[in-house]
């Protein structure tokens, strides 16, 4: 049952801070010495106040399948502070939350990292571990900059936003150096926004620049969604290749100092973005030698004649592939819904003769296995 509001006591005693420049005196995340995390919220006119994270189901239910339970209840105070502890303890990564109040979903008000999605926000929080800290911030290595650009699409008809990642040394080299480039695409639920931020691709690639184990490279993460048209299937339209082939790919070799050569480019994606990746990099080897496809594959049950179609109207490029590109990533959880794809993509790559890396993780469709796939794409690129 939820735990329900009770009254504030007669001394006045609440949550809420008084005066115009008050802090709040709680926290509202706090990993504690076992990993378990508390979390804390104050809204005393509140009924039913839960926490909800679709990265950490186990620990956090999110109501999947129907008939279970639907986030972490919360339980007040006489101050109004609702406030729950996960039972068991989260791993070293970085998480996605948000509080339902009332049925409202709320991004917590005293946070200070945010992911933005599709549609909506999401609160972050980290906790700390050796198992993380591959994406965890560092003092002691240079840092490059993640800017957020505009840019007009003829394709589209429209402004378009991306996020673009320059590496260390970038502002500070006079313009004498040029950079290869990766475009590097979200998922269906997410946004340009989220791999700079829950993905942690700057942070990630920061750390492995200064391990010397990558490359300084420029990494432009588009808008994987275009507009909504009536009829027109998410994924099966053209308008995401005819943007980024049209417009922001010359956009971006006119604004940054990028190699203009397959040699030097790479695209990859996870999920939608993958989809994207096969529709509009594998197929491009003229513009691509470097592919990576995270948790996304051809034949999804119900697609139909999806691997014949594909194969139809991409044979030349498919058999160009096969001779220009560097490397074919390609990664899958175990967990995962759309493992299914895994056997007909690869059978695409086998009958082209495609050569490719073939990474299967424990896990799920999740971004805990994202950062892990981009963390291991991303040393392979531009070598």
């Amino acid at each position: 049952m939820p735990a329900y509001a009770q009254p504030t006591p007669a001394d006045g005693a609440s949550c809420r801070p008084t005066g115009m420049f008050a802090m709040p005196d709680y926290t509202s995340v706090e990993v504690l010495p076992d990993h378990r995390v508390t979390f804390r919220v104050c809204a005393p006119e509140a009924q039913d106040v839960r926490v909800t994270s679709s990265d950490i189901a186990d620990i956090i239910p999110m109501g999947f399948p129907p008939g279970t339970p639907f986030g972490l209840e919360m339980t007040q105070d006489d101050t109004g502070l609702w406030s729950v502890t996960t039972a068991k303890p989260v791993p070293a990564d970085t998480y996605r939350f948000n509080f339902m109040v009332d049925g409202a979903r709320v991004p917590d008000p005293l946070g200070t990292m945010f992911s933005e999605e599709r549609v909506g926000i999401n609160s972050m929080f980290q906790v700390p571990g050796p198992e993380g800290a591959f994406q965890q911030w560092n003092k002691d290595v240079a840092h490059g900059v993640v800017s957020e650009i505009t840019y007009w699409s003829d394709a589209i008809g429209a402004p378009r936003r991306a996020h673009i990642y320059t590496p260390p040394g970038y502002m500070d080299d006079d313009g004498e150096a040029d950079y290869p480039v990766l475009y590097l695409v979200h998922g269906a639920g997410d946004s340009d926004d989220s791999w700079s931020t829950v993905g942690r691709e700057n942070v990630i690639l920061d750390n492995l620049i200064a391990a010397g184990k990558a490359k300084k490279m420029i990494v432009v993460m588009p808008d994987g969604h275009t507009p909504v048209r009536p009829d027109v299937d998410l994924l099966a339209n053209n308008d995401f290749g005819n943007d980024l082939i049209q417009d922001l790919i010359p956009y971006v070799d006119s604004h940054f100092r990028t190699i203009d050569d397959p040699d030097a480019r790479a695209m990859a994606g996870l999920s939608m973005g993958g989809a994207h990746t096969i529709r509009n990099g594998l197929t491009h080897p003229d513009l691509f030698h470097y592919i990576g496809i995270f948790s996304m594959g051809l034949g999804m049950q119900g697609a139909g004649d999806q691997v014949a179609d594909y194969e139809k109207t991409n044979d030349a490029a498919l058999k160009q592939a096969a001779q220009d590109l560097k490397l074919v990533y390609y990664a899958m959880g175990k967990d995962d819904f759309l493992h299914g794809t895994v056997a007909p993509t690869r059978g695409i790559f086998e009958k082209y003769g495609i050569d490719h890396i073939y990474n299967e993780s424990e896990g799920g469709h999740t971004w805990i296995n994202w950062r892990r796939y981009f963390a291991d794409f991303a040393p392979r690129l531009f070598q």
